[in-house]
């Protein structure tokens, strides 16, 4: 896409701001979130905008601390006065709202149609927080009572629990909704006999229209006997699908249409998918329903939700109402979207894995936490992540780099190092014997060395060897010097060990494997990249190490070749 001169004088000034403020070149995630905040209209395309804030970025890391204030100062002066004058946002969680004594009480309720995604594992870390802050329960519960549109899967189940203690979630307390379809029912009799409940035989656009005109349709008013015997027929099965709906008595003149006489259960005639359950019901409940009910039971204290769940606990308020129930406190966030995933949908995912698209949950271009670990995004990262992010309103537009940079202070000092070659080309060397050379295994910790042993040809990336023109002198990154003698076929003579001669000749250093190395598969969002490596890379697995001028990789499997899936740069 084209940017206008304005759009590029956003990601100039606030590329700038960042690296006066912290001394240093910028990270694109910060960078990115102001450009996203301060112009809209990008939003729906960060993914091109982004290679357009790296260009500026690699610019800026060029200059100095005195360059960035300078130009600051002409550019955008009035964020130089910012810098002065604001402070940094408070991080972290917000206290509560808690009674003295009370024993705080919260809850992750997902949907299992799919494992954990990016988007509820905020929901896990924030709530599990604030239970451990304030010495309270956790519980997970598994709201499952869709077994058609959002059919849940079995494996689901043990993945959300498997997730949760991953991440320092442990529930006290796992319920599962389509265990407890008899304690619904019961409540929805209870608030039948009250004539606060009523079955509707009216068709969908049919009570439409009775709702929106704010008339209640003909069943309305059925005495509470008649709607007992209706109820009876559904639960037993003798009504059809669509045909009969238990709906909530409210304000059928209410300014909201969505809080008008709400659905609270329909009939759906496909078996269960959990095989305790399978064709036992016909009739269930819908979430608002099925929600205030547990929220009840379970003895919830306080509830963070979606703003854009408001409706529901306006609904869920009338429930509550009937039965003399207090409703919990309740917190709304913002929504969270990551630049590089844009709009995702688990169904969709779900369909996508179905169609060939991905490999699994676990494909590393997903925005799953099952990709995420297989990738070596360490929990504490990811806990310290949403921790950070707080709770709040406000909609949040961020980039996997903030993530990325959490992880990267856990991983940077226990990552060994190690050469790989993606695209290898082989450079034949003269004038040099066989030879071993030691690297460190890390170049600030004391770790030891691997071994190389080497003779007479390397091998190096294309990218790198397409650069190369006779009488071009290199360094081989840890081994020695040398000078290109040919590009077809690419040769080299041997020049000597010296590092004065890299400095004063300005040589690149390149790195490079040997011609016996491990063959090495890397599996990231941006595709796969085969080469070759280190042969003591096989010695890593299920561990991070960083491919040095690559990233951070896992090791995920060893046997014949090494499979790695990307972390991060």
């Amino acid at each position: 896409m084209t940017l206008t001169d304005d759009d590029k004088k956003t990601i100039e000034k606030y590329a700038l701001q960042n690296a006066v403020k912290y001394g240093q070149a910028p990270q694109i995630g910060a960078v990115m979130g102001r450009v996203m905040g301060e112009c809209p209209h990008l939003r729906p395309k960060a993914k091109d905008v982004s290679p357009v804030i790296q260009e500026v970025l690699a610019e800026v890391a060029k200059e100095t601390p005195e360059q960035w204030q300078s130009r600051l100062e002409a550019l955008a002066p009035e964020l130089i006065e910012e810098l002065n004058t604001k402070k940094e946002p408070d991080k972290g969680l917000k206290a509560l709202d808690v009674e003295e004594g009370q024993k705080v009480v919260m809850r992750f309720a997902p949907n299992p149609n799919g494992p954990p995604t990016l988007g509820s594992t905020r929901g896990i870390v924030v709530n599990s927080e604030y239970v451990k802050k304030y010495g309270g329960k956790f519980i997970i519960r598994f709201d499952d009572t869709d077994p058609q549109t959002k059919r849940p899967m079995m494996e689901a189940y043990d993945w959300y629990v498997d997730d949760c203690k991953w991440l320092g979630a442990d529930p006290d307390e796992i319920v599962i909704a389509s265990d407890r379809i008899p304690m619904y029912y019961d409540y929805a009799r209870k608030l039948i006999e009250m004539g606060k409940a009523y079955v509707c035989f009216c068709d969908g656009a049919d009570f439409k229209k009775f709702k929106d005109a704010k008339e209640a349709c003909p069943h309305r008013d059925a005495s509470p006997e008649d709607n007992m015997g209706h109820w009876d027929k559904m639960v037993s099965g003798e009504y059809e699908e669509r045909s009969a709906v238990l709906r909530i008595k409210t304000d059928i003149t209410h300014k909201d249409p969505a809080l008008r006489d709400f659905g609270a259960f329909r009939i759906v005639k496909v078996p269960h998918p959990r095989p305790e359950v399978d064709d036992k019901y016909c009739v269930w409940p819908l979430l608002d329903f099925e929600g205030a009910i547990e929220d009840h039971e379970l003895g919830m204290t306080h509830i963070i939700r979606g703003k854009d769940l408001m409706d529901s606990e306006k609904r869920q308020g009338y429930i509550y109402n009937y039965l003399g129930w207090e409703y919990p406190k309740t917190t709304h966030w913002g929504r969270v979207k990551m630049h590089e995933f844009g709009k995702f949908s688990t169904s969709g995912l779900r369909k996508a894995i179905e169609d060939g698209e991905y490999s699994g949950w676990d494909d590393p271009r997903l925005p799953t936490l099952r990709a995420l670990r297989r990738r070596g995004i360490l929990p504490e990262a990811i806990r310290k992540f949403f921790i950070e992010m707080g709770v709040g309103e406000t909609d949040i537009s961020l980039s996997m780099d903030t993530l990325y940079a959490e992880n990267r202070k856990l991983v940077d000092s226990t990552a060994n190092r190690y050469f790989f070659v993606w695209d290898p080309v082989e450079l034949e060397i003269t004038g040099t014997d066989p030879c071993k050379t030691t690297p460190a295994l890390h170049p600030t910790e004391d770790r030891g060395c691997r071994e190389i042993e080497v003779n007479n040809k390397v091998n190096i990336c294309k990218e790198d060897a397409e650069k190369l023109e006779a009488g071009s002198k290199i360094r081989l990154k840890d081994l020695y010097n040398v000078e290109i003698t040919s590009t077809e076929p690419l040769q080299a003579k041997y020049l000597g060990d010296s590092i004065e001669s890299v400095k004063k000749e300005k040589m690149r250093i390149i790195h490079w494997a040997p011609m016996d190395g491990v063959p090495v598969k890397v599996l990231s969002p941006d595709g796969e990249f085969t080469g070759i490596g280190e042969r003591q890379i096989a010695t890593e697995l299920d561990k991070v190490v960083q491919f040095e001028r690559f990233g951070f990789c896992r090791i995920d499997a060893v046997a014949g070749e090494v499979v790695a899936y990307y972390t991060h740069k």
